[in-house]
């Protein structure tokens, strides 16, 4: 593992596809839901990383629209997890003053978990110190598709600009670079329209197991990258 050497040129907007807690509960022998929770738990300490090296805006990829067809024991324990992260751990990030946003369609929830996730977004508004954006029950064509119906009902024949405001990232910069972990090296309908131009890292660390040592070697990386956004180098 490389030094925890924290490079200069860090990302505006870094998004996390955090995959492999099943297979991280599997090897140990123990239930999903075990492996959901460790995640959780890698999950705070990344984003607290991030954050902390100022790093304004963070994603993460934690209820896609295809979980929903896991078993239904595995989703109940999804929504308790969520659940549980926002009454208990926003509260954190309200300290830090965080902004917390969400993009997917959050109706398909139970009604308390809906108003649980209102609540957050709503204390947080007004906070200025960084963004924390959670994808729940979100796939990239959806939004896309929601995003196109939307122009339509309004008659509307829109712009790249304009169509970027149709997104539920309307008011957050397109991601710079895109961590998966878990040894997959796909997206999985995660941001497409938002990663154009976005660096990619995919990890074999299962993520409960990942730790700030793998992020630093990851903005390592990044740093090192020269992005063209499609124009010739000079």
């Amino acid at each position: 593992m490389k030094s925890e050497k924290i490079p200069q040129n860090l990302p505006r907007h870094i998004a996390f596809i955090m995959d492999g807690n099943g297979r991280w509960a599997k090897k140990r022998f123990l239930p999903r839901k075990a492996g959901h929770r460790e995640g959780v738990k890698a999950m705070r300490k990344i984003v607290d990383a991030c954050f902390s090296l100022d790093i304004p805006y963070v994603s993460l990829y934690a209820f896609s629209t295809e979980n929903k067809n896991r078993s239904e024991e595995e989703v109940r324990s999804l929504f308790s997890l969520i659940e549980e992260y926002f009454t208990k751990f926003m509260g954190e990030m309200l300290e830090k003053g965080i902004r917390i946003t969400v993009m997917g369609d959050v109706s398909y929830f139970p009604e308390n978990l809906r108003n649980t996730i209102s609540e957050a977004i709503e204390k947080s508004r007004e906070c200025t110190h960084g963004t924390l954006n959670i994808a729940l029950n979100y796939g990239a064509r959806d939004e896309i598709l929601r995003a196109v119906n939307a122009a339509v009902e309004a008659g509307q024949k829109v712009s790249a600009e304009e169509f970027a405001r149709l997104l539920y990232t309307a008011d957050i910069p397109d991601p710079d670079l895109i961590v998966r972990t878990g040894g997959e090296s796909r997206l999985s309908n995660f941001m497409l329209y938002q990663s154009a131009y976005s660096e990619f890292f995919f990890s074999e660390v299962l993520w409960p197991d990942f730790n700030k040592k793998h992020l630093y070697e990851i903005l390592n990386d990044y740093a090192l990258r020269e992005r063209r956004f499609g124009k010739v180098k000079s």
